[in-house]
């Protein structure tokens, strides 16, 4: 069976339990496995109805909701090709986007967007409402269509941190692999028997989700969650988090670092305001669990995390999530601090690592020996090594075929048999892996000298949490300087800078010491072009709109 009529038969399994929940407000508005078929078969039939068939491909404009889920599912049911986009990238690059993928037909969530997008291209395809999808009555499912290995299923298109975004294919077989090892490693997370318990299913599992399904990761996320036994509660304000994990209080969630970043920032502020005992006792503890992980700890060390336990863990482990079995950490490297950080509380930070093009993941960290600053060792019957300039390259059955229409691109990455992912890593001698950096951003000073700069940006934007964003440049000079991004009411000063500058140089060797900084007075956001949709840093397209201010910071060190 494919995972798809796998799914079919999970969902019919739970024809009367909820499967797919949406935060609205202080509610949870819930669809059984038999409602969530039905919404899958209403939108089977609009797409056939309108001329769409095995092959076309079908763009999905819209923020995460239950309707988002069944109408690619029905789009996967058909053999429709699925292109997902993010509502919230700019206008100019969706509909770049779609000319490349040449959709039959779009579905967007309103109409005003719609309106825009035709503005944009007068001669895009028709536009149909998410919400029309589901007017009719309700029908009663049928199987999928069953697929073949190499049938496209998707086409998600890649942030473009420094470039054309591109559309990367994912088929049958590359979904099938990935399902087959989340639902196995989630398996092991939740301590899970291979059969259910006698007398019927398991306890389903409560699972969180606010990361947009157009993304590779969100996306066998939620297929994922779909397959197994689960209830799936979808965010629908991304600025109350907190309120809404209290009412679908989760046995695990994915997360980017920014969000556990913010969190770890939340906790140790309050803590702080509390001063007294409180404060002391867990700054002793944050202490301690260092030390512990550098192999120095001894009887103080773990005398002030049992009190630290005794006194405050229990109660910010419960009000973080009471049901908590971990939290699951990708799309870019998680700081060991956090990670560390969270372990004291005792949450475990499980780390995942991947691109679109490995179907999401390559590797995952085992529940059992995550270690903290590695990303797990490579899933199962997936081989990764490293390159030349420590560049990871990866085969195995979760590599995509190509990009959409693009065979010499697809040529440049897929060499010999093996993907070249631009990330540089290493392994330890367990296979675990590590991380450090991406092989297009290491800067090379005149003196010969390659910095990484994702590392040191991390540790200068965790020194100064009033700022955005840190981006360092430097390519071709002789020294580093610093892009330091303001928000509009968040206190950052050029002396707040300089004064993190020098704390930082006064540890590294010279060739990592910022010499020069520019306080960029806005912060760099998805809408004026200088994050990629799912918000990693467009390194050209900072350059380019800053390349006078750049000039300035080095003529004058230069000088």
């Amino acid at each position: 069976m494919t995972f798809l009529e796998k799914m079919f038969e999970r969902l019919g399994q739970a024809a009367r339990e909820p499967v797919l929940r949406e935060v609205r407000g202080a509610e949870l508005i819930s669809v059984t496995g038999e409602d969530f078929l039905s919404m899958v078969q209403q939108a089977r039939y609009f797409l056939l109805a309108r001329g769409l068939k095995k092959g076309d491909r079908g763009a999905l404009i819209a923020p995460n909701s239950i309707r988002w889920a069944a109408l690619d599912i029905a789009m996967m049911a058909e053999g429709i090709i699925a292109v997902p986009l993010y509502s919230r990238q700019a206008l100019a690059e969706l509909v770049g986007m779609m000319k490349d993928s040449a959709p039959t037909r779009i579905c967007c969530w309103d109409a005003e967007h719609a309106a825009e997008i035709q503005k944009n291209w007068p001669g895009a395809p028709k536009i149909s409402l998410v919400d029309s999808v589901f007017t009719g009555e309700s029908v009663s499912a049928t199987p999928p269509l069953h697929h073949e290995d190499a049938d496209i299923l998707t086409i998600l298109y890649t942030s473009g941190t420094s470039g054309e975004p591109k559309g990367v294919v994912l088929n049958a077989a590359n979904v099938d692999y990935m399902l087959e090892c989340t639902n196995a490693r989630l398996d092991q997370l939740m301590g899970r028997a291979e059969a259910p318990a006698a007398g019927g299913l398991q306890t389903p599992e409560q699972i969180f989700h606010y990361l947009p399904f157009c993304f590779a990761g969100s996306w066998i996320l939620m297929l994922t969650a779909l397959s197994r036994n689960s209830v799936l509660s979808l965010s629908t304000d991304l600025s109350n988090l907190a309120e809404e994990l209290k009412l679908a209080p989760p046995h695990y969630f994915l997360n980017v670092p920014t969000l556990l970043e913010r969190v770890r920032t939340r906790i140790e502020e309050t803590v702080k305001q509390r001063g007294g005992m409180t404060a002391r006792v867990f700054s002793h503890a944050q202490q301690a669990c260092l030390r512990r992980h550098q192999g120095k700890a001894g009887v103080a060390e773990s005398a002030w995390l049992w009190l630290a336990n005794s006194m405050m863990f229990p109660t910010i482990r419960r009000s973080i999530g009471p049901n908590l079995k971990a939290l699951i950490c990708g799309s870019a490297p998680l700081s060991i601090e956090t990670q560390l950080f969270f372990m004291m509380l005792g949450i475990p930070v499980l780390q995942v690592y991947g691109l679109t093009e490995t179907t999401a993941i390559c590797t995952m960290d085992d529940p059992n020996r995550a270690v903290p600053g590695r990303v797990g060792p490579a899933i199962p019957r997936t081989e990764m090594k490293a390159g030349e300039n420590g560049e990871i390259l990866v085969r195995g059955p979760n590599i995509f075929p190509g990009y959409w229409q693009r065979p010499e691109e697809t040529a440049k990455v897929l060499q010999g048999g093996w993907f070249h992912t631009g990330d540089q890593g290493e392994a330890d001698a367990s296979g675990n892996w590590g991380i450090t950096g991406r092989l297009k951003n290491v800067i090379i000073l005149n003196s010969g000298h390659n910095v990484a700069p994702e590392p040191l940006e991390d540790a200068l934007a965790r020194a100064l949490p009033e700022a955005e964003q840190v981006v360092l440049i430097g390519n071709g000079q002789s020294f580093l300087a610093g892009l330091f991004a303001s928000g509009s009411a968040n206190g950052l000063t050029p002396e707040r800078i300089q004064a993190a500058i020098d704390d930082w140089n006064a540890s590294q060797p010279h060739y990592k010491r910022i010499r020069a900084f520019h306080l960029v007075p806005e912060a760099f956001t998805i809408e004026n072009g200088l994050l990629t949709a799912n918000g990693k840093l467009k390194r050209d397209a900072i350059a380019a709109r800053y390349a006078a201010e750049i000039g300035q910071l080095f003529q004058k060190k230069n000088a």
